[in-house]
């Protein structure tokens, strides 16, 4: 799934957020956890300082053998038992006002009283307890966390939609461009120098192709009459010798061969010529086509034609098939469809053109065999060994279609059957 800039950017923040916030929660907690014992145990080392001197001022403490209002108690050890050493460790005692055990720091060092006697003191203070400062602090983070991405998501979203808006404006231009549409290139400045730089690029990158399209638009149209006169001249001259009495049967049939090329020739420049017009977007201009009524003045339009191919066309409608199109690449569409469907039917000469809301289907009976998908609608691909077609009708055809964003043309063979399907507003 595609996400726009700005949320693809807060997405990866969050991500790299939420990591860095993990780490830096457990690194606090250790620091913290650390710093409070650091604390209680430099209380702890103070206090036994503390009670010696006041065991050595007042001997009746050393009686003083169980945890009291003092928080400590003094035991006689023997003198293998004895050490330099202080020792710190944690400790649970039961609290009587929680009723349950809580978590004490124990002090434990070995002295000699005035007596010459081995004693051990024992100092224990509560501290705070670790689950509950790791509940504490979790819930602290947890709404840190939550606070941080909603400001992150908010405050982002804001200067993103600010800062990108240059770029939005940009990208509109660019999607509402046309070759050949007159374009409006209005002054406009950016604060951001990138999407400054970016808007140049592309005034000059479009000025560039308005200037390669009319040179190529000039191109074809001085092609389109330099070689179509030629071509007619030369014509008309073979029609000219070909009335010549004198000519013998086998001139006859060369120069015939000749005209037929030539004509061949002609249609290939007018198709090719077409492709290029297409492809330019030479034909901008939409209206409302009724396809149903073009369709039935293109079959009275060859009827003709329709007759010397003996071919029985049926127009089914289902529907009323309308569209904003260009009707000049409507005609062109359908005559080729419909041209194609004549030409290229069998002995059964059966054509039925069926009419829907969203598709219209050009069924005609043929050749026995499927015609290739992957290649049937590229250019001078023929259906068979027909010499005089171009190979271009339908490669008009597929070049119209994607002149228009959701429609399609498809081909389909089933029964012996060819179809041509054209579909508009296609789910892709």
């Amino acid at each position: 799934m595609k996400v726009s800039l700005k949320y693809y950017t807060i997405k990866y923040l969050i991500m790299i957020l939420l990591l860095i916030i993990a780490v830096w929660a457990g690194l606090f907690y250790a620091y913290i956890l650390d710093e409070v014992h650091d604390n209680v145990d430099d209380g702890l080392k103070d206090r036994k300082i503390q009670i010696i001197k006041a065991v050595y001022l007042n001997p009746q403490l050393l009686k003083n053998n169980d945890f009291g209002f003092n928080e400590f108690k003094i035991m006689p050890i023997n003198a293998r038992d004895y050490k330099n050493k202080s020792r710190l460790y944690n400790k649970m005692y039961y609290m009587e006002y929680d009723d349950k055990d809580q978590p004490y720091r124990v002090l434990e060092a070995d002295f000699i009283d005035q007596f010459k006697n081995h004693q051990r003191l024992v100092i224990r203070t509560s501290t705070v307890e670790e689950d509950e400062l790791i509940y504490d602090l979790t819930t602290a983070l947890i709404v840190l966390y939550i606070v941080l991405v909603i400001s992150i998501v908010v405050v982002n979203g804001y200067l993103l939609n600010k800062a990108m808006r240059p770029f939005y404006l940009i990208l509109d231009k660019l999607k509402k461009y046309q070759f050949g549409i007159p374009f409006s290139q209005q002054e406009q400045s950016y604060r951001i120098k990138e999407f400054e730089e970016l808007n140049v690029e592309i005034n000059e990158m479009i000025e560039r192709n308005e200037l390669v399209f009319y040179q190529q638009k000039q191109f074809i149209e001085n092609a389109s009459h330099e070689l179509q006169t030629p071509l007619a001249i030369v014509i008309n001259k073979i029609d000219l010798l070909i009335q010549n009495e004198d000519l013998d049967k086998k001139n006859l049939n060369f120069l015939t061969e000749v005209k037929t090329d030539l004509r061949r020739m002609v249609g290939l420049n007018k198709s090719l010529l077409m492709l290029s017009k297409i492809e330019n977007s030479q034909f901008n201009t939409m209206s409302g086509v009724d396809f149903n009524a073009m369709i039935h003045t293109l079959v009275q339009n060859y009827e003709d034609f329709i007759a010397f191919k003996k071919v029985d066309v049926n127009i089914i409608e289902k529907g009323n098939f309308q569209a904003d199109f260009n009707k000049d690449l409507a005609d062109i569409l359908l005559s080729n469809l419909l041209k194609n469907a004549i030409k290229y039917n069998n002995e059964e000469r059966t054509l039925n053109i069926i009419i829907e809301t969203d598709r219209i289907t050009f069924q005609n009976s043929g050749t026995s065999v499927p015609l290739d998908k992957s290649q049937i609608f590229n250019r001078f691909y023929k259906q068979g060994s027909d010499h005089g077609s171009t190979g271009l009708g339908l490669s008009i055809i597929k070049t119209i279609i994607k002149q228009y964003p959701g429609w399609d043309i498809l081909y389909e063979f089933d029964d012996k059957m060819h179809y041509f399907i054209l579909v508009k507003n296609k789910i892709r």
